[in-house]
């Protein structure tokens, strides 16, 4: 898994009736873009730090994107 600042990190539920999490990658540890990850939660507008596991998928930005999209 690869990330920049501004991606998306999608997190899916893992049980029946968890609720989708989508937050914003705002720091990278490592130059390559691997994981870990600082996310600014949309939902809590919390920051954590997340190694992504299978249920994550990165939605990466779009190049003319200049601001996060709205609540």
């Amino acid at each position: 898994m690869i990330a920049q600042i501004g991606d998306r990190l999608v997190l899916e539920g893992t049980h029946l009736g968890d609720a989708r999490r989508i937050g914003i990658v705002v720091a990278v540890a490592h130059a390559d873009g691997t994981p870990p990850y600082e996310v600014r939660w949309l939902d809590t507008g919390r920051t954590s730090l997340i190694f992504p596991g299978a249920e994550a998928r990165i939605e990466n930005r779009h190049p003319d994107e200049t601001s996060e999209p709205a609540r």
